[in-house]
């Protein structure tokens, strides 16, 4: 959680990648190709707008799609992520692997199904790590983690722990929702803060997302996570298409909870059947070669199920 998206990829850049496509997803009349040889042997591409959706929701909240504004802003986003093919296909050979985790989580904890994406525009489903120092699929900063309940130190750093930052990430959501009233407001904070958002609303007297100005990353956050949603529930439609067999499968593995120390890691690996490689897969929250625990403290950790 931070001020600036770690994977918020400027569009000029994006653009500069469609080069490399092979057609455009938008279907063509009958007698027009998406790419014509030219004299010269050359291929010239053609490229089209999506259309944009005639009604969208956030999290069961209506987006004024019949406002020029607001339409022109789905618009942008939908044009910049549409045109990002590879990592779009990336992006759906996770989910495969990682929905599942994250959906369980909020359902849980009573958050609307529509805030994974919100995790999808924040780290694309990766454990990666912003130039500002968020890190994980919730791109949580070291001084917010632990207000949210993750453990973050030499050895442990829960917010790389899938399940773990989905419940903390929550807890944000429920404060967020209650000092807010609205869903959208909620997703949208998360993006300029609490404080921030508060002040936004206070100062301009309304609440309501679409009717703030914002900074340029906030403004356009919502509509990239709503542009997101639109693309990966409209794959196949849209010309994304992944095989059964392609996806990503879940990581087969077992819970195993330790309440005493790990000295060595590479050891406890081996000594589970397993190697460090392994164990760094399935817990990539244990970030050094030991791990200490105190009194009364546990961890649980995964471990390969062999077949």
């Amino acid at each position: 959680m931070k001020l600036k998206p770690v994977l918020y990829i400027a569009s000029g850049a994006l653009l500069s990648l469609i080069a490399v496509a092979s057609y455009s997803f938008k279907p063509t009349a009958p007698k027009e190709s998406s790419v014509e040889v030219q004299n010269d042997g050359k291929l010239q591409y053609k490229w089209s707008i999506p259309d944009v959706p005639k009604a969208m929701t956030f999290a069961g909240e209506k987006v004024p799609l019949e406002r020029r504004d607001v339409y022109e802003q789905m618009q942008r986003e939908l044009l910049v992520n549409y045109y990002y093919e590879s990592g779009t296909l990336y992006i759906m050979l996770q989910t495969t692997r990682y929905f599942p985790l994250i959906e369980e989580r909020l359902k849980a904890n009573g958050i609307p199904d529509d805030f994974k994406y919100l995790c999808v525009a924040e780290s694309a489903l990766q454990n990666v790590t912003s130039k500002a120092g968020a890190v994980g699929f919730w791109q949580f900063m070291k001084d917010t983690g632990p207000k949210y309940g993750l453990i973050i130190n030499d050895e442990a750093d829960e917010r790389y722990n899938v399940l773990k930052a989905t419940d903390a990430a929550c807890r944000y959501f429920k404060e967020a929702y209650a000092r807010f009233g609205t869903w959208t407001g909620a997703a949208a904070s998360y993006n300029c803060g609490l404080t921030g958002f508060d002040n936004f609303s206070t100062y301009q007297r309304t609440k309501d997302y679409y009717n703030l100005q914002l900074p340029d990353e906030t403004m356009r956050y919502v509509f990239r996570i709503l542009a997101l949603k639109y693309i990966l529930t409209q794959a196949d439609k849209l010309g994304f298409v992944i095989a059964a067999s392609e996806a990503y499968k879940p990581y087969k593995s077992r819970t195993v909870t330790v309440t005493a120390s790990i000295p060595d890691l590479t050891q406890y690996a081996i000594d589970n059947g397993t190697n460090y490689r392994v164990l760094k897969t399935l817990n990539p929250w244990l970030r050094n070669h030991a791990l200490t625990i105190r009194d009364g403290q546990s961890f649980d950790i995964q471990l390969p199920v062999n077949n």
